[in-house]
C-alpha cells in the first residue's frame, strides 16, 4: 500500500514583516485534492506590499470583493485539519505567525498543529528538493504563489524526492 502524502498548508500574505497578514490559505489534502480561501482583510490590517501583490497577483480590492470573513476561514481550516491534528508548511516561521494572527482575530483556538515540512525529509530528500521542485513546476505548469498550487507543489516535491531517495519504497 502506498504511503499517504502529508497534508500541506500554504499561506499567501500582504507582504513580509511587521504588519503583514494572511490573504489566502490553501491546503493540499493527503489524497492530493486541494482547496483555498481568500481572506477579507480586517479594517486594522492595512499593510500592503505592492511587491507581494506582483508575486501572488491578488489585489486588495479583490480580497474585499471575494474574500471570506476571518472567522469563517478559521472555522474552515479547523474543519479541514482538526481530525488529522497537523499540517505541514515549508515556511513555518511565516505561516505559523500568519495562522496565529488569523485564529487570534477569529477568536478560535486551532484544533491542529502546524509543523515544518522539513522534519519529514531525510538528507537525500533535502539535497534533491530544489531541483526536483523546479522540474515539477516546469512539467506541470504550476502557477506559483497561489496558496493551493504551492501546497500541492510541495506535496508533489515531497513524493518525488521520497521516491528518488528510496527507490525500493512503494
Amino acid at each position: 500500500m502506498p504511503e499517504t502524502l502529508p497534508t500541506v498548508l500554504d499561506i499567501e500574505a500582504s507582504g513580509f514583516g511587521r504588519g503583514s497578514y494572511p490573504i489566502e490559505v490553501g491546503i493540499a489534502r493527503a489524497d492530493g485534492s486541494c482547496c483555498a480561501f481568500l481572506i477579507q482583510p480586517l479594517e486594522e490590517w492595512t499593510h500592503w506590499d505592492p511587491k507581494a501583490e506582483l508575486l501572488h497577483g491578488i489585489s486588495r480590492d479583490r480580497l474585499q470583493r471575494e474574500g471570506h470573513p476571518v472567522r469563517q476561514v478559521a472555522v474552515w481550516i479547523n474543519d479541514e485539519l482538526s481530525s488529522i491534528g497537523k499540517a505541514y508548511s515549508d515556511s513555518w516561521g511565516y505561516d505559523n505567525t500568519w495562522l496565529s494572527l488569523l485564529f487570534h482575530h477569529a477568536g478560535i483556538i486551532p484544533g491542529f498543529r502546524l509543523e515544518a515540512l522539513r522534519i519529514l525529509l531525510n538528507e537525500t530528500q533535502l539535497g534533491l528538493w530544489s531541483d526536483t521542485k523546479e522540474a515539477i513546476i516546469g512539467e506541470q505548469g504550476i502557477h506559483r504563489h497561489r496558496a493551493s498550487e504551492d501546497a500541492r507543489l510541495l506535496q508533489l516535491t515531497f513524493a518525488r524526492t521520497r521516491a528518488l531517495s528510496n527507490p525500493y519504497a512503494s
